[in-house]
């Protein structure tokens, strides 16, 4: 996705909108209204993010008493997201405010910003006091009470009594866990008991992971359970005082910037203001220069989420995290973890970033609840990792290939530089020296890129015509509707080919696998749906709107200002691109992507394009992998995995007596070894490097190591599998090629 932001930079529409802007904000301290004499940062960032939004966003939003609600929740859930510092009290002085934003906004008020600011640090200074007093004393383990940890839909606490309630069951959880995780360490038969191996391999007694090391429990005598509790409570104390040093050392401008995006946000999940140190943050994601466990991460309440996993990089290779996983704990090593609810996203990355060949073990809770302590050795992410690659695979007397795409990328300061279009035809055209008889393209988790690449990709398997159709809001008035076509009449493969798909596949990867759909030019598989991200964002900086400032830096909006469509008129915005062959995973019933956002734009379609499609008929290709995938053990425990993941994501209800809390989590411990299986699954099948590569591995041992362990994934992968089987019922590359020629040559490029 930053790839396009890059591309849109230098699309004409999008540089008219900036001119435009740039010419009346010429004198921006001259707007009615604003203090001149002595101008107020924070007004000028108000007026200009509303301003700059109103007039380059897509589909601005109105600035009424919705939008103020939708402000008033959005912020108060930003600066309180578990409610342990606002009380029921603070909320009835701050709901007059809910329908009143909309016109402090338009009047660059600023006095609610200002009240819960201060009532937030008076309430934080109070909290304080209470968690030192809370954890000074034992718990008692045995009492029979319950926490439920669903923050969103608990109330707030009445009163300063009932916080501070809350407050003792949130310690007293994070001081059971970890006495339980510690007892059921010591109770473990010695002999069973395994080093945790922060590679692929990560094992743990019984598979589950623990948080300390074991070779800290191997030679020691067993502690009491007051000994455990005692040291879980100055962990969590440590802990605590660390967040709350954090949270001290926040100045003013931070939490403004909670304020303006809780605005900024409104218009849709995609519009977002960059303070100057977040646009510095941006910049560097945008080159690619990711270091540590190859991770992405954003902020998810109290806790840290798992957004995106870097091919190649150590997170991505051990396979123990995923994508929505909530990070709760940081330990380095061997040490304490450090429990880092609350924590700002920057500390939360300080903590897990570190020295190459170094350890970090991260506490996560999964999606279906349970909580996993994962280690992973931290290295530079290797750039090569997330190019494409491809790999040959016999089933019979039959070859086939795929080739796997991590993102659409392309290098706009150097057009000879590589990019994924002209890599993947390379790949295609190995592929083809080798005889294969079809290929799979697999985009899962490729979040997109660059527009041009993937235009140029879908050329490769279609005659010319459009692929995708764009839609900007002119710098003047209305919409346009420019039609980005393929004018390549080469081929480049007219074989059997099928497309893998998941919930992560987004943007470009949905441009790509819509096309291919809509041609029926070959097959989309995988997630009942894929991300449904249909827009384009552009990054404008804010300080070209001011002449001569003297506030210093103002940072830069990222707002929304295109959105595409397929060929066949319909938007990919939150509904995404519909498999043909839906196979079951963990996320089957849970709405993901954009679909599952209140304030993500809408679904709406426009005309199609002019376009002929291919008359391949797949109707039995896909009823035979639909009786296949019904018929299949494996594919069937991941529809029972599935369903028992949508059942546990609402069950936040933890006990507090030490005695339930141990029997609920040795239930939930006995079915997700059940589960255990799904990972344990081999396909059988081989997967081959091609050639040139075996040339190369002989001078390079560590580039076979990497391709080895690709090719070990393939081979427990029943997706691919089942991809494979699909090739195989196809109608073979001479017809594919015979009904290619049905495009047609004359597509027409229509401009609306």
């Amino acid at each position: 996705m930053n790839a396009f932001l890059s591309f849109m930079k230098r699309n004409y529409k999008i540089l008219a909108i900036v001119v435009l802007l740039a010419g009346a904000l010429f004198s921006f301290t001259l707007f009615p209204g604003n203090k001149s004499e002595d101008p107020d940062k924070d007004q000028v960032l108000l007026e200009l993010i509303t301003f700059v939004v109103e007039k380059a966003h897509y589909d601005p939003a109105a600035i009424d008493d919705d939008f103020s609600r939708g402000v008033y929740k959005s912020y108060l859930e930003s600066l309180d997201p578990s409610k342990r510092f606002f009380t029921q009290a603070d909320m009835d002085e701050f709901a007059p405010f809910e329908t009143l934003l909309d016109d402090m906004i338009n009047a660059r008020d600023l006095s609610f910003f200002n009240l819960t600011y201060q009532r937030l640090l008076q309430r934080i200074k109070e909290s304080e006091g209470f968690y030192r007093d809370i954890l000074a004393q034992p718990f008692d383990l045995h009492k029979n009470e319950e926490f439920n940890v669903d923050y969103e839909k608990q109330p707030y606490a009445a009163d300063d009594a009932a916080l501070r309630d809350r407050w003792r069951k949130q310690l007293k959880l994070s001081v059971l866990s970890t006495v339980a995780d510690k007892q059921k360490l010591q109770d473990a038969p010695k002999d069973k008991l395994k080093e945790s191996k922060p590679k692929n391999d990560v094992e743990a007694f019984e598979d589950e992971e623990v948080t300390p090391p074991v070779s800290d429990i191997k030679n020691k005598e067993n502690k009491t359970v007051a000994q455990l509790e005692k040291e879980a409570r100055e962990s969590t104390l440590k802990s605590l005082d660390q967040y709350f040093e954090f949270i001290d050392e926040l100045k003013r401008e931070e939490w403004f910037s909670f304020y303006l995006n809780a605005i900024a946000e409104r218009f849709d999940p995609h519009t977002y203001y960059f303070a100057p140190d977040d646009k510095e943050k941006f910049d560097t994601s945008m080159r690619g220069s990711i270091e540590g466990i190859g991770a992405r991460l954003q902020k998810k309440n109290d806790y840290v989420e798992i957004t995106e996993l870097i091919p190649g990089g150590p997170a991505w290779r051990g396979k123990d995290l995923e994508q929505g996983d909530l990070i709760m704990k940081v330990a380095q090593g061997s040490g304490e973890p450090i429990d880092i609810a609350g924590m700002r996203l920057d500390d939360v990355v300080k903590k897990i970033k570190g020295p190459k060949g170094t350890e970090v073990r991260l506490t996560v809770k999964k999606v279906d609840g349970s909580v996993d302590v994962i280690p992973i050795i931290r290295e530079v992410v290797e750039v090569e990792e997330t190019y494409a690659k491809s790999s040959v695979v016999k089933k019979g007397d039959k070859l086939y290939g795929i080739i796997n795409l991590p993102k659409f990328y392309i290098d706009f300061e150097n057009q000879d530089n590589r990019d994924a279009a002209k890599d993947v035809a390379l790949e295609v055209d190995r592929l083809k020296e080798q005889g294969v008889e079809g290929i799979i393209i697999d985009l899962r988790d490729n979040g997109g890129g660059s527009l041009k690449t993937v235009v140029d990709m879908t050329g490769l398997f279609i005659n010319k015509g459009p692929v995708v159709q764009v839609r900007s809001r002119d710098a003047g008035s209305g919409n346009s509707v420019e039609v980005l076509s393929d004018t390549d009449s080469k081929v480049q493969w007219d074989g059997p080919l099928v497309v893998l798909v998941n919930n992560f596949s987004a943007s470009a990867s949905e441009i790509f696998a819509a096309a291919i759909q809509d041609y029926n030019r070959g097959i989309i598989m995988g997630s009942k749906h894929t991300y449904g991200k249909g827009t384009v964002q552009n990054v404008i900086d804010l300080n070209r709107f001011v002449r001569n400032s003297s506030y210093g830096d103002l940072g830069a909006l990222k707002t929304t200002t295109q959105k595409f469509y397929r060929i066949n008129g319909g938007s990919t915005q939150r509904e995404g691109v519909l498999s043909d062959i839906v196979m079951p995973d963990k996320y089957s019933y849970i709405d993901m992507g954009e679909r599952d956002i209140d304030n993500a734009l809408p679904w709406d379609k426009i005309a199609p394009a002019d376009y002929n499609g291919i008359k391949n008929n797949y109707n039995k290709v896909i009823a035979n992998s639909k009786k296949r995938i019904e018929e299949n053990p494996q594919f069937k425990l991941m529809d029972e995995n599935a369903k028992w993941v949508s059942e546990k994501k609402d069950d936040n209800t933890y006990n507090l007596d030490i005695d339930k809390f141990k029997a609920e989590m040795q239930k939930a411990e006995a079915v997700t070894k059940k589960f255990k299986a799904l990972t344990n699954y081999t396909n059988k099948l081989v997967f081959e490097a091609l050639p040139y590569e075996k040339e190369q591995f002989k001078k390079d041992p560590g580039l076979e190591e990497k391709k080895q362990r690709w090719f070990e994934s393939l081979s427990k992968d029943i997706y691919v599998e089942e991809a494979i089987n699909v090739l195989d019922d196809m109608e073979n590359g001479k017809t594919a090629s015979k009904t290619a020629a049905n495009v047609n040559k004359k597509s027409q490029v229509k401009t609306r």
